[in-house]
């Protein structure tokens, strides 16, 4: 990395502490981020952008065109908080009751919005164009999705050849390391929420009734025996069950049985397979009861997949830029998810993790991204925007671009 531009990043690190507990402040949910917006316009007020924002959301996307021609490469910053109560420091934390940015976003936008101040001061050096991609409602929304669908990959007039996402952890590794992988590198995110249908009775004569309760039991078991023998070891799935719920007193047989929960899976096949198989062994088990069972299967996020070539080239940009010991490559994927994925579909991508705990907590006990005690070191900001500029300044000088 440029030396110059490692310092220059250092000398952005007040404004961008200032952006990022701003936002921390004040965290807003889903795809409706104004106040968000407003912060990340102002940030980007003056730099030779061209800015527009959403539709449907209140996304964000600037475009930086270099003096001279070239291709086009996306840098993307996810913008949204979480709903859970943080606890901490009453000086540091949300002032916003029941939202959090439990999940680093703030850290991501903040990284972002000084990655384009950074790659705007060298605008004469680049050829090509940079899309600085910031999106509301990662947290489920899918706000990746509907960006693309809004224009965000024609948003410089021809697609990009290769995108960059960071996110950061609190917990699992040290601040200022670097990971990815090729491949995959999150999982795919599904809903599964089933209504078993049967008649309600007196729990003295279930023989005069349709229990669904055993039913619905039955089919909480039977779905993980299928994950060991539908599946493939080494392809592996996740399927929890986390809410369940039937009746209302003790000697009352109920009408309905409930219950829902999320899958996970690391292959596209796995992840089609998944949701036909579950359904299918729903019905199968109510049918044997003489009952119905209304099942929704949603695929929210599909898998994460870092091209080849793009995950090594984030190595070997990390290792050239911040010495060797500053990037490991993951041995296997997170079974968490991201709508990245979304963008890794259409486009060469690679997703990569920094590792954000505080100095004072050890980062194999701390709190994980989405608690309420979760806790973000300020020191990687100026590390995230120079490699989120360094990616696409090498980007858009290699061959390939």
């Amino acid at each position: 990395m440029s030396p110059t531009l490692r310092s220059d990043a250092a000398g952005l690190q007040e404004e961008l502490v200032r952006l990022r507990r701003a936002l921390h402040h004040e965290p807003e949910l889903g795809l409706d981020l104004p106040r968000t917006q407003e912060k990340v316009l102002a940030a980007l007020a003056g730099l030779p952008l061209e800015v527009t924002t959403g539709k449907g959301l209140t996304s964000v996307t600037a475009v930086l065109r270099g003096a001279r021609p070239g291709p086009t490469v996306l840098l993307r910053g996810d913008m949204d908080a979480l709903p859970v109560t943080e606890r901490g420091d009453a000086e540091l934390i949300s002032r916003t009751p029941g939202a959090m940015h439990a999940c680093g976003h703030d850290l991501h936008t903040t990284m972002l919005a000084g990655a384009a101040r950074l790659l705007a001061g060298r605008r004469g050096e680049l050829a090509g164009n940079v899309v600085f991609m910031f999106q509301p409602g990662e947290e489920g929304a899918g706000g990746a999705r509907i960006m693309i669908e809004e224009g965000v990959l024609e948003a410089a007039g021809e697609r990009p050849v290769a995108a960059y996402a960071l996110h950061v952890l609190s917990a699992g590794l040290p601040a200022g390391l670097f990971v990815s992988r090729s491949g995959p590198i999150m999982a795919a995110a599904d809903r599964l929420r089933v209504t078993v249908r049967g008649a309600g009775g007196h729990g003295s004569l279930p023989h005069r009734a349709k229990d669904p309760l055993p039913a619905a039991c039955e089919m909480v078991t039977a779905l993980q025996t299928m994950l060991t023998r539908d599946f493939d070891a080494f392809d592996p799935v996740v399927l929890t069950v986390g809410n369940f719920h039937a009746g209302t007193t003790d000697n009352v047989i109920p009408d309905e049985a409930y219950f829902s929960g999320t899958a996970r899976s690391f292959s596209a096949e796995a992840h089609s397979r998944l949701k036909d198989r579950s359904a299918e062994l729903i019905r199968g088990i109510a049918a044997a009861h003489g009952l119905e069972a209304d099942v929704d299967y949603v695929q929210d996020y599909p898998v994460t997949v870092n091209d080849h070539a793009e995950a090594a080239f984030v190595g070997d940009t990390v290792r050239e830029a911040f010495g060797e010991d500053r990037y490991i490559t993951a041995p296997n994927p997170l079974p968490a998810s991201e709508d990245f994925s979304f963008v890794c579909n259409e486009i060469p991508s690679a997703f990569v993790a920094l590792g954000a705990c505080p100095p004072d907590r050890d980062p194999g006990k701390a709190a994980f991204n989405h608690s309420p005690e979760a806790a973000f070191d300020d020191a990687v900001l100026a590390d995230g925007a120079a490699l989120y500029a360094e990616l696409a300044t090498r980007r858009l000088a290699s061959p390939a671009g």
